[in-house]
């Protein structure tokens, strides 16, 4: 058991909440336990520059931290300045458009921003989770207007840490955990169980290839269960395959 009564294997509670954004073309406030995201999708009818002729379309994000999502106040982010932002708003962009078909969308843009209203451990994959949630509720909205063709979503996405403390694999680390960790590991996942994005670091001691492998099996258990919490959402137009 780990402090807060959780199972090696366990993922905190989630929630995800629909529609909370009122002007986005798609919203969703995602709750990991106590870290909550809000994540909105809005369409820009214009690809970028670099994409315009190819009739592809693309997907990005944006990563934020309000200053007082933490214990103590943190800085405000300036137009996403700080590389911790950078690379996770980065992390969330790769992570979406590897669920969408870009020709399907046009040429067209989807912002997707994440902001942190309240972190304790696992923000990044909150946001990607949400914040897929978000993107299918916009596609859905474009396609019932008439401004898309077809919903152009190709894949769940979702994503989930984990740990090794003592050896022992963790699945989903709230703050304490994280911080104090040995190893930790972000994996991004469709639902044919295809790694899209690992990140990890070994703080300590360096890790083996069966923890590795354990931690790849905690991940797929994870996600295979937000899968579902996304489904509870969007399952009415684009069930998990």
């Amino acid at each position: 058991m780990r402090t807060d009564g959780r199972h090696f294997n366990q993922l905190r509670n989630i929630k995800i909440t629909p529609h909370v954004a009122e002007y986005a073309e798609g919203s969703a406030l995602v709750e990991f336990g106590k870290t909550k995201v809000l994540c909105t999708a809005s369409y820009e009818p214009k690809a970028p520059q670099w994409l315009q002729g190819s009739g592809e379309g693309w997907v990005t994000a944006e990563y934020g931290m309000l200053p007082r999502s933490t214990q103590q106040r943190i800085k405000r982010d300036k137009a996403a300045g700080s590389g911790r932002t950078q690379e996770i708003s980065r992390l969330i962009g790769r992570s979406l458009r590897a669920a969408i078909d870009p020709k399907a969308i046009g040429e067209r843009q989807i912002m997707i921003d994440c902001d942190v209203i309240h972190a304790d451990g696992g923000t990044r994959t909150a946001s990607v989770t949400g914040g897929y949630v978000a993107l299918a509720l916009a596609l859905k909205k474009l396609l019932d207007v008439g401004e898309i063709k077809s919903l152009g979503l190709t894949h769940y996405v979702s994503a989930i840490s984990v740990g090794l403390h003592n050896g022992q694999a963790l699945l989903d680390l709230n703050y304490d955990e994280d911080s104090s960790i040995g190893t930790d590991m972000n994996f991004v996942m469709t639902h044919k169980n295809e790694f899209v994005e690992l990140q990890g670091t070994a703080e300590e001691l360096p890790f083996t290839k069966n923890q590795l492998l354990t931690m790849m099996e905690y991940a797929e258990l994870g996600c295979r269960e937000l899968f579902k919490k996304q489904q509870d959402i969007i399952g009415a137009f684009y069930k998990l395959p």
